[in-house]
């Protein structure tokens, strides 16, 4: 597997497109900060660290809004881009992070100080490689 986060990702979004409740991604490191900050921002509804046969995977509880039709269900995250990839990085300093959907929207981005939102990148003044959009 050449780009794991965009794994996470799509399964992410296969698992919004089926209604899942959860949905499994294998662990790492940066996948396990990415999900606190979609925790974080209310993206999804939780996320867990567990381990099965000695391989650790995240468990990530899919949050769901309702819609005008009372049986309808519709994902909080409405779309979920990678920006960054191994082919082509992106780097930005925290003048140039953009605001997605003007403020409505989060970047993630991977900076010294660990995986931060583009809202807590640019209060603490620093930059880094944007990682993603989430709306």
């Amino acid at each position: 597997m050449t780009d794991p986060i965009a794994d996470m990702f799509v399964r992410i979004k296969n698992a919004l497109n089926m209604k899942s409740e959860t949905v499994d991604v294998p662990h790492s490191k940066i996948k396990e900060a990415i999900a606190r900050v979609l925790a974080e921002e209310g993206y999804i509804s939780k996320f867990d660290v567990m381990a099965k046969m000695n391989k650790k995977f995240i468990r990530i509880g899919i949050k769901y809004k309702k819609s005008k039709n009372r049986n309808q269900q519709k994902g909080v995250i409405s779309y979920l881009t990678r920006i960054s990839r191994p082919g082509k990085r992106v780097y930005k300093d925290y003048l140039s992070i953009p605001k997605i959907q003007g403020g409505f929207g989060t970047a993630i981005i991977s900076t010294s100080k660990g995986i931060l939102t583009d809202a807590r990148a640019r209060a603490e003044k620093i930059g880094g490689e944007i990682i993603a959009y989430v709306g």
